[in-house]
C-alpha cells in the first residue's frame, strides 16, 4: 500500500496539515544509538503541543543494547539517575503517510536537550556543521545489501536459526530470472518507497542465496542518512508484511560473503561546485579530494568502531569475502577500504568500502566525513596507492582494522580526533556502549565452542 511524502519543512506548516487531516493519532520514531527505530503513538493534541516543547521518552533509549539489556557502565543514565525523560523534537521535514496500513502519520525525532550530545542525528549534524563552516557542503548515497528469508520470527525461535530457508537457494548474482520470478516483491519495493520520497535508483539479486542489494540515489549527507536509516527500517516491516524477514547483519552465515552498507560522498562548495575533479592531476584527484582520502584512512582503524559497531561486524572484515580489512586505497578497486571512483567534474567521489549493511547511517555517515574533514585541514596525504590485489599487501599496523569490538571500542575511546568531531560525551558514552556489547559477547557459550570441545575435553 504506497504511502505519500508530505514536503513539509517548517513547524509551522506541520501544525497546519495536522489541524487540517485532524488525525486522532501521530506516529513518533527516533533511531537509538544502534540506528534501531523506537516509537509510539501520541494522541493529536500532545502532538501539536510537541511541536513546540518537545515530548518525552525514558531515556533508557539511549541505555541500553538492541536487546533492551540496560548498560551497567554509562555515565549518561542507568539506575544512578532514576531513567528521567529525554526530550525529543519533531523533524518537520520527515513527515509522511506510512506505506503500509490504515494511513497512518508519522514523523521523525531526534534527542534534545542534554541528550542532543549523544543523538546520532545530532553527531552527524554536528560534523556537518564542521564542513559548512569550512565552505563545504556534503552529498552521498549509500548501497545496502540484505538477504530474505521465508521465515517469521516464532519460526526463528522454532528452528534455533538453523535450517533457514532462503528467498533464493545458490548464487546468482544480477539475475534478471529471479528478479522477474519475484517481479511482485520488486515492485512493492521500488514503488513503496518511492511513495514516501526515497528514491532507489538500483535494485537487483547479489550473490548469495536470497541477497537483494539496492542503492539509494545521491542527496545531501543528512538526508541521505535519514532515508538510510527509515529504508533498513521500513523494508524489514515490508517483509515481515509478506510473511518473509529481511536481516542486515554483517554476516549471518560464516561460508558466505558478508553485507556491506557502502557509501559514495563527495565535497562540494556551499554555492554548488563540485571540488573532488581536477583534470590536470593525476586520477584527476584534486587537492581536497586526495587531503579528504587522507583523512579517511588515516582515521579509519581509531573510527572503526562507528563503521563496524557490532560483534558481527568483524565477521564480515576476513579476506577474499569482498570486504576491506585495512585502511587502503586505490583506483576502481574493489580489495581496498577506500575506491576512488574517476569520473566528470560531477561525479568523480569516494566509495566508503568498510561499513556493513549493520551500521547506523548517521553514525557510519559522521565517521566518514568527520575523518576526511580532519585530513583537508590537517592536509593529509594518502600514501602509496594499492593495485591488484590489497588483502595481500603489506600494511602497517596503524592502517590494519581491528579484529574485534572491543578493541575498536578502545581505540575510538581513546581518539583525540573522535574527540574533536563528536565531542567528549558521545566517544565516552558511544566506546562504553561498545564495550558492553563485547562483554555481553564474552559471557555466551557458542555452537562453535560445544561442537570443538564438548566430548574431547
Amino acid at each position: 500500500m504506497p504511502g505519500q511524502k508530505l514536503n513539509l519543512d517548517t513547524i509551522e506548516s506541520v501544525r497546519s496539515y495536522i489541524r487540517e487531516t485532524n488525525p486522532k493519532h501521530v506516529k513518533v520514531g527516533v533511531f537509538d544509538i544502534d540506528g534501531v527505530l523506537r516509537g509510539k503513538f501520541i494522541a493529536r493534541d500532545k502532538f501539536l503541543s510537541a511541536l513546540d516543547d518537545g515530548y518525552g521518552f525514558c531515556n533508557a533509549l539511549l541505555g541500553w543494547d538492541v536487546s533492551d539489556t540496560l548498560y551497567d557502565n554509562s555515565e549518561y543514565t542507568g539506575w544512578h539517575t532514576g531513567f528521567p525523560d529525554a526530550n525529543l523534537r519533531i523533524i518537520p521535514e520527515s513527515g509522511m503517510i506510512l506505506p503500509f496500513q490504515n494511513d497512518t502519520v508519522f514523523f521523525a525525532s531526534e534527542f534534545a536537550g542534554a541528550a542532543e550530545a549523544i543523538c546520532p542525528r545530532g553527531v552527524l549534524r554536528r560534523v556537518l556543521k564542521r564542513a559548512a563552516d569550512m565552505g563545504f557542503s556534503i552529498k552521498a548515497a549509500m548501497e545496502f545489501e540484505f538477504f530474505m528469508f521465508k521465515e517469521t520470527p516464532e519460526s526463528l525461535e522454532e528452528k534455533a536459526f538453523r535450517g533457514l530457508q532462503t528467498l533464493s537457494p545458490g548464487s546468482f548474482s544480477y539475475s534478471v530470472l529471479r528478479s522477474l520470478v519475484q517481479e511482485g516483491l520488486y515492485q512493492e519495493i521500488l514503488d513503496t518507497f518511492d511513495s514516501i520520497g526515497i528514491e532507489l535508483e538500483g535494485l537487483h539479486a547479489e550473490t548469495g542465496p536470497g541477497v537483494v542489494e539496492t542503492a539509494i540515489a545521491v542527496d545531501s549527507a543528512l538526508a541521505m542518512a535519514d532515508k538510510a536509516s527509515i529504508f533498513k527500517a521500513f523494508m524489514k516491516i515490508l517483509a515481515q508484511n509478506r510473511g518473509l524477514m529481511a536481516t542486515f547483519m554483517a554476516k549471518w552465515n560464516e561460508t558466505l560473503s558478508g553485507q556491506s552498507g557502502h557509501t559514495h560522498m563527495s565535497v562540494w562548495s556551499l554555492d554548488g561546485k563540485p571540488l573532488f575533479h581536477d583534470p590536470a592531476s593525476e586520477h584527476g584527484m584534486s587537492d581536497t579530494m586526495r587531503y579528504f582520502l587522507g583523512g579517511q584512512l588515516a582515521y579509519l582503524r581509531e573510527f572503526a568502531a562507528l563503521v563496524a559497531p557490532n560483534i558481527n561486524s568483524y565477521s564480515r572484515l576476513t579476506p577474499g569475502y569482498w570486504a576491506p580489512t585495512a585502511a587502503t586505497w586505490g583506483i576502481d578497486n574493489r580489495t581496498v577500504g577506500i575506491r576512488v571512483i574517476p569520473g566528470s567534474t560531477r561525479s568523480q567521489r569516494l566509495e566508503y568500502r568498510v561499513p556493513g549493511s549493520d551500521v547506523n547511517p548517521y553514525l557510519s555517515m559522521a565517521a566518514a566525513i568527520g575523518s576526511g574533514l580532519l585530513g583537508i585541514e590537517r592536509k593529509i596525504d594518502p600514501g602509496a596507492i594499492s593495485t591488484g590485489n590489497a588483502y595481500a599487501q603489506n600494511v602497517p599496523e596503524n592502517r590494519r582494522l581491528p579484529s574485534n569490538l572491543e578493541t575498536a571500542a578502545v581505540l575510538f575511546g581513546a581518539s583525540e580526533g573522535a574527540k574533536e568531531l563528536f565531542g567528549d560525551a558521545f566517544v565516552r558514552h558511544f566506546a562504553d556502549s561498545r564495550t558492553f556489547e563485547a562483554r555481553q559477547f564474552a559471557r555466551a557459550v557458542t555452537d562453535w565452542e560445544l561442537r570443538r570441545y564438548f566430548e574431547i575435553l
